[in-house]
């Protein structure tokens, strides 16, 4: 029996659709399976959902056929166009399958132009959207700690929190966009943390500190970051596996610049941090190390410093 919104969320009943299976997006999957939720699938390369399909998952053949299966259908895919594509222009799109008051949930790191798009073309079809990015990184999707950035109409938001508290902590931020809006700011946040962190740790090394000893100190002081803890070690032992792409930091660090530059509601900020933070980035992309975690930035550090 379909129970979409506002029907109460029930893993018994409620059906849920998930696309994009990704280093986050699988983890966040699995952890719904776990729950009990019944959970229809679409993968661009099918070998990829065997991993969730021994779990219990469907696979579908297209988008709108996840949509026909669910009631509500999350999407956590790599770029805006990959999500335009996937909910808007495939020839079986997402929200061509999707029945009245049926939810799509998209937790990509997306533009919040692109939500609002959506937003008015999901409320056409007398169905609904929210906009959720993500914070917490791989570990934050396998242990269910991740940070939510919801954003939409507010009932609904308050409606998915069943399925929320399985994946981390929601925050209602406002109307449709305001999710990806938070997210842009989020990384401008990380982006920045992780260089003064890769810094810090570069100079402590070329001052003949130990650096595991020199995290350990500066843990309970003001330096005491979510980034070291997430990412400290890592940088240290030249663990660069992603929780998410370096060049993902490079395209979401690029829409709050270019929103900037645009002067978005006529409010225009200048944010010279996020424009140098892009430019590293960018450098460490150019290094063809886009596919590593955003913590490789010290290896565009230590190149800087000839090491």
């Amino acid at each position: 029996m379909a129970t979409p919104y506002p029907t109460p969320i029930d893993p018994t009943l409620t059906r849920v659709g998930w696309i994009g299976i990704g280093v986050m997006g699988a983890a966040m999957a699995s952890r719904l399976l776990s729950a009990g939720y019944t959970l229809t699938i679409y993968a661009r390369s099918p070998s990829k959902a065997l991993p969730l399909q021994s779990q219990g998952a469907h696979l579908a053949d297209s988008p709108a056929e996840v949509a026909r299966a669910s009631d509500v259908v999350f999407t956590m895919l790599g770029h805006p166009s990959d999500v335009r594509s996937i909910v808007l222009q495939h020839p079986a799109s997402l929200l061509s399958g999707l029945s009245p008051n049926s939810v799509t949930v998209d937790m990509t790191s997306s533009h919040p132009d692109l939500a609002r798009e959506i937003f008015a073309a999901a409320r056409a079809k007398n169905c609904w959207s929210v906009d959720a990015p993500v914070s917490g990184g791989d570990i934050g999707a396998r242990d269910g700690k991740l940070a939510i950035f919801a954003a939409g109409e507010s009932s609904v938001v308050k409606w998915l929190e069943p399925l929320f508290e399985i994946l981390g902590k929601a925050t209602y931020m406002g109307q449709a966009g305001c999710g990806h809006s938070c997210k842009i700011a989020n990384q401008v946040t990380i982006g920045l943390n992780q260089i003064g962190l890769s810094e810090g740790l570069v100079f402590a090394e070329r001052a003949g500190l130990d650096v595991k000893q020199f995290l350990d100190a500066i843990r309970t002081g003001s330096a005491a970051s979510k980034a070291l803890e997430l990412f400290g070690e890592r940088m240290i032992e030249k663990d660069f596996r992603p929780g998410g792409f370096a060049e993902y930091m490079v395209k979401d660090l690029g829409m709050g610049l270019n929103a900037v530059e645009k002067g978005e509601d006529d409010k225009v900020v200048v944010l010279p941090g996020a424009s140098l933070c892009k430019q590293l980035y960018s450098s460490m992309v150019a290094n063809g190390d886009g596919k590593l975690g955003g913590q490789g930035i010290i290896s565009v550090i230590d190149r800087i410093n000839g090491k």
